[in-house]
């Protein structure tokens, strides 16, 4: 094959982004010489990004600027115009606050190259700012080296919407007029990777990670698909998500259609359910409506496909005109999922989401295995001088605790920056003094871990051999998740303050004296802002 097969052209995207487009830059010119050119496009910045990159240009030959003279308003409009451009065989797209990691080019051309295909793919880690904790994204999907020879043939493919983790043969794209959304159209990588799908391209899959996604939860302007505060994100979600099925059915990709709808209800329905107590009645209200329409359109085979607890959550919605339950339906729709008190039964025995909503029946729950049923623990965090005070109480449901024989439970204490446990313990579990309760506690030495932000895990062993992951659900009220000072060897004064996290699950904030505590709480004030 000529050497010249063996290049890429590197979209990168930007728009005022100054502080960091220049990293994204040399990140995709560092791949080495397989890259022929990087094709930055500035969206017709006004921080002095275009400019920047011209000078950029000076020291690096394989760099070419786009400026662009109006503001497209999207992602879309800035790829199309790099693609138009790009003179190598294959194309990759990278955003300005992401990065390209060493070998990312070198391992999705090499499995393009060797096996002829049109496109490569390959894993995407989001990386959390500043923590830099990183999470796989679709995973998987990216365990092993492989050949699909048929999109339609593996439809989980449809569950990466992403654009940037993966290379493209120039040609295949423009052969099939395959672009992005043009203008202000969020979640455009849903169109343009149904597109692709649609066309029934030969992908190459590598486990090597290819794309690191950097998360600034924090940033002064979040990212299109961070900002999900107003109702116009989840909007433009349904938007491209539909337009994206259509594509798929058009092309007769059934299988991939219903591979898409069955992520968006286990997927997007789920996340943006349990951040509802987050929004106002009146963004509850337009999106319950909104929700209700658009599944309204999923067949019914579409829902009984997806995952027990989104597929509880849709069929919740579609029961009731008016949102109901919230807090119920938050707990059902976090990972992993819980189902909270009162456990309802319909006049025949039937387990039933509510007396109010008996259509929407569990009996489900009656004989799934017992490692995914939605086992509701409440977790109790009272920090004293002496030590933490950390009580868990399980909850039967429908018998299945019970009969399975709650034995003991693992705790972990976990450093969320980092994603390691601190702290391990095992404690017996005993009946509670409600019925189908059983109840444990412990002592945690709270003052001897590192500031930051800690979360509680819990594994709980039955008698059958059996056991279930859950998260702890925070109990609220009586003086609990309060702040609390506490005496430290190591840091002199640890403000310890237990809170809910989004999902509703027992998490609780270290900072060591007054700087930490001012740190805590300026936290707390940007999270609450953004």
């Amino acid at each position: 094959m000529p050497e010249t097969e063996r290049s890429v052209s590197i979209v990168v995207i930007g728009y005022n982004d100054a502080e960091r487009v220049a990293d994204a830059v040399r990140s995709a010119l560092a791949q080495g010489s397989a890259v022929r050119e990087v094709i930055a496009v500035d969206d017709c910045s006004t921080d002095g990004s275009g400019e920047l990159l011209q000078r950029m240009t000076d020291d690096e030959p394989r760099l070419r600027v786009v400026r662009r003279t109006t503001n497209s308003g999207g992602c879309g409009t800035p790829r199309n115009d790099g693609i138009a451009r790009a003179s190598a065989p294959y194309v990759m797209f990278l955003d300005s606050d992401d990065v390209l990691p060493p070998g990312a080019v070198d391992a999705l051309l090499g499995a393009a190259l060797a096996h002829g295909t049109e496109v490569a793919a390959g894993l995407c880690v989001r990386r959390e700012l500043p923590a830099g904790r990183d999470t796989a994204w679709t995973p998987e999907l990216y365990r092993r080296a492989r050949v699909v020879a048929d999109p339609e043939r593996r439809p989980r493919l449809v569950r990466d919407t992403l654009c940037v983790n993966k290379l493209y043969r120039t040609d295949f794209l423009r052969e099939h007029a395959i672009r992005f959304p043009d203008g202000k159209f969020v979640y455009e990588d849903f169109v343009f990777v149904a597109r692709v799908l649609a066309a029934g391209p030969r992908i190459a899959i590598v486990p090597d990670t290819v794309y690191v996604w950097h998360v600034r939860r924090d940033a002064d302007r979040l990212s299109l698909s961070l900002d999900r505060a107003g109702l116009d994100n989840w909007t433009a979600r349904i938007e491209a998500h539909r337009q994206s099925v259509d594509i798929l059915l058009t092309a007769g990709c059934k299988r991939l259609a219903r591979a898409a709808r069955v992520r968006f209800v286990d997927h997007s329905l789920r996340m943006y359910a349990r951040e509802l107590d987050l929004r106002s009645p009146e963004y509850r209200a337009a999106w319950w409506e909104a929700t209700r329409a658009y599944l309204a359109t999923f067949d019914t085979a579409d829902i009984d496909a997806a995952p027990a607890p989104g597929r509880l959550v849709a069929r919740v919605i579609l029961a009731s005109e008016k949102p109901r339950d919230l807090p119920r339906v938050k707990e059902i729709a976090a990972r992993p999922a819980r189902l909270c008190p009162p456990y309802a039964r319909d006049t025949d025995g039937t387990p039933i989401w509510s007396d109010d909503l008996p259509q929407v029946t569990l009996e489900h729950l009656l004989h799934r295995p017992m490692r995914l049923l939605p086992l509701a623990v409440d977790a109790e965090l009272r920090p004293r001088v002496r030590g933490a005070r950390l009580r868990l109480r399980l909850h039967d449901l429908y018998g299945r605790v019970a009969e399975a024989g709650p034995d003991t439970v693992d705790i972990e204490v976990t450093d969320r920056r980092r994603g390691r446990p601190a702290r391990r313990r095992t404690v017996a579990l005993t009946p509670g003094s409600e019925p189908g309760t059983w109840v444990a506690a412990t002592k945690l030495g709270l003052s001897a871990l590192a500031s930051g932000t800690w979360d509680f895990r819990v594994r709980v062993h039955f008698a059958d051999g059996t056991h279930r992951d859950a998260s702890a659900h925070a109990v609220t009220g009586r003086g609990l998740l309060r702040r609390t000072a506490l005496p430290s060897l190591r840091h002199g004064v640890l403000l310890a303050h237990p809170y809910a996290t989004n999902s509703g699950a027992l998490a609780v904030r270290l900072a060591p004296g007054v700087r930490g505590s001012v740190a805590v709480l300026r936290g707390r004030l940007n999270r609450l802002l953004h």
